[in-house]
């Protein structure tokens, strides 16, 4: 495993938004590694480079927030249950992924062999990939895990869209309006579009928006924590058509959300 680099201190007037005791604890917490569960003190500081006093304070710190917990046998620490807790979301990302997985490769391996199968969720104005059941045939899209689709402007991102509640949605916007603030108009227009569609049919579809060369389909989907996903089937526009997606393949998305029990509708 890589040394661990701690953070100097910074001078104020150069970034003062950084706080370096926050970035010397998370420091801390990066020590372990794996298939080892108890450090010391002395371990913590030759690893940081940090004074024992300061890993002293740190240590101190992160045992009353419940990150770390003192092993009464060795005298060293462990990582505690608030680290578990900060890796939840991950955790239910991956948990959604698993429980999609069969979805997922019945509707790749569906009518159409041209299809691909994914689930997104949003970070800022994209809809990343987190998992992928990609076409078996030589003509395909070549995306994969961590992948990035337009929010906005493909199916996948307007269906994790219309499953947010208020304040995601907020939330949203207000990324779009930061980050792309020449769309803002159309951001609106698109989102609302897709509205429409979904609360008429049950999915929003992406015909050429992103990629003149892409259409597909998508349905919202909510994991165990309350946080929407995106999931959705598409593929070439020259092998996959868009009656064939919304006649077909968007009825069996609206079932697939069902049997996941986690459609936001």
């Amino acid at each position: 495993m890589a040394e661990i680099h701690v953070i100097p201190d910074l001078d104020e007037d150069k970034d003062r938004n950084f706080i370096t005791a926050l970035a010397r604890g998370l420091d801390v917490l990066r020590c372990f590694r794996p298939n080892e569960s108890v450090l010391t003190n002395t371990d913590i500081a030759k690893r940081t480079g940090l004074p024992k006093p300061t890993v002293s304070r740190l240590i101190y710190t992160l045992c009353r927030l419940d990150y770390l917990s003192l092993d009464e046998k060795s005298g060293g620490y462990r990582l505690g249950a608030g680290v578990l807790s900060l890796g939840f979301g991950v955790l239910s990302g991956m948990e959604i992924a698993e429980r999609a997985k069969e979805e997922m490769l019945r509707l790749r391996d569906g009518p159409n062999s041209y299809i691909t199968c994914a689930l997104a969720e949003r970070h800022l104005t994209d809809a990343i990939y987190i998992a992928v059941e990609r076409s078996c045939e030589d003509v395909s899209l070549r995306l994969s895990i961590g992948s990035r689709l337009p929010l906005f402007f493909s199916a996948i991102g307007r269906a994790i869209l219309v499953g947010l509640d208020e304040p995601g949605l907020e939330a949203a916007f207000a990324c779009g309006a930061e980050f792309l603030p020449d769309l803002v108009e159309q951001q609106k227009t698109s989102y609302a579009e897709a509205k429409r569609q979904y609360e008429k049919v049950g999915f929003c579809s992406g015909f050429g928006d992103w990629r003149p060369d892409v259409n597909g389909v998508a349905v919202p989907v909510r994991g165990l924590d309350g946080r929407v996903f995106g999931l959705n089937v598409g593929g070439p526009s020259f092998h996959v058509k868009p009656d064939e997606l919304e006649t077909v393949y968007g009825p069996l998305l609206v079932k697939s959300a069902e049997l996941l029990g986690m459609n936001p509708r």
